[in-house]
């Protein structure tokens, strides 16, 4: 049976229902009980955001408040992972990555390669990704490229409430680290969620929106405001096809290469900044593998090359929108 539910809410079921079904299941975080060492209620916050919350006491023992030391909490759950449980650490914004990176890129990621495939590391690291939340510069980054860069990791980024439960229920049961990127503007966001458990796999990319005349390739909120400019276009005739990659490593280029043998044109939507972003690098492959379909030159839609404002005016600017989307796709089609 299918409800209307949020991504917040939908991601909070994925946790609780995978608890309940493996003890080795367990959480921790800064604030996602009632604080570490603070007196009042537990379970008050469940994050900054109330993902987490009413898994505390429905779960004792297993929801830990960390201090304020990500290097510590992060650097314990993979530890942890290494011995046999399947901890889910929040990292709360994926922005303070730099002060634990060394756990995830030179340890998490690395065992199974160092230890000839017998060590795993089934450790999930949750954390808020994006703009649009005005929470300026250090907490409003869309730093996916950099996990996906590094070997050993895999890296979600869902689009919707029934992806972000699925994914995660798959990233807890992998057997591998999963950087779990949530975009908080999308928290809100509702859609048809079964209430049973279900897992959606890795490395499968979604076509939100068929089309014959250009293939639009992007990810998280980005998607959103590329239907948003499909819509627009197909008034005057433009039929634009979209693809929700959903995991970005691995990464579905097939499905990607599939729909630009079809259309001959590719624009790649991406909010992280240009420079080595998925936009690139999805840009890169179809000019390789697919450079004799091309109709016209890929073109590309990011973030500019600075930081998150925080004004709200210029964080508006600053986010890719609907109507820069449509602009790239009309500029590729009079090609």
């Amino acid at each position: 049976m299918a409800r209307n539910i949020s991504m917040r809410q939908a991601i909070n079921e994925a946790l609780d229902q995978e608890m309940a079904r493996d003890s080795s299941v367990f959480l921790m975080g800064e604030d996602i009980a009632g604080g570490a060492g603070g007196e009042g209620e537990m379970d008050a916050w469940g994050g900054p955001l109330g993902v987490t919350k009413g898994l505390y006491h429905k779960h004792p023992g297993r929801v830990l408040d960390t201090p304020l030391s990500e290097s510590a909490f992060i650097g314990a759950a993979i530890g942890a992972a290494a011995c046999g449980m399947r901890p889910v650490a929040e990292l709360m914004f994926l922005d303070f990555m730099g002060v634990c990176f060394d756990q995830i890129y030179n340890q998490a990621a690395k065992f199974k390669y160092m230890f000839g495939g017998k060590a795993e590391t089934p450790v999930v690291i949750r954390a808020m990704v994006g703009a649009g939340f005005r929470a300026a510069a250090q907490h409003s980054q869309m730093l996916t490229p950099l996990f996906t860069h590094i070997p050993g990791l895999k890296v979600v980024c869902p689009s919707n409430a029934y992806d972000a439960k699925g994914l995660l229920i798959q990233s807890i049961r992998d057997n591998d680290p999963v950087i779990f990127c949530e975009h908080k503007v999308l928290y809100p966001h509702e859609s048809d969620v079964p209430a049973e458990s279900y897992a959606i796999p890795f490395g499968e990319a979604n076509v939100t929106r068929e089309g014959r005349d250009v293939s639009i390739v992007t990810y998280g909120m980005m998607v959103h405001r590329a239907m948003d400019a499909a819509a627009d276009l197909a008034k005057s005739g433009v039929e634009a096809e979209i693809i929700d990659l959903r995991t970005l490593s691995p990464i579905d280029m097939d499905t990607v290469f599939d729909s630009v043998e079809r259309t001959g044109r590719l624009v790649c939507v991406d909010e992280a900044n240009p420079r080595c972003s998925i936009a690139s690098d999805v840009s890169a492959a179809v000019s390789q593998e697919c450079f004799k379909a091309l109709k016209a030159a890929p073109r590309l839609v990011t973030a500019p090359h600075t930081p998150v404002p925080f004004s709200p005016a210029l964080e508006d600017l600053y986010i890719p929108s609907a109507a820069q989307i449509a602009s790239a796709v009309q500029k590729t089609m009079a090609n």
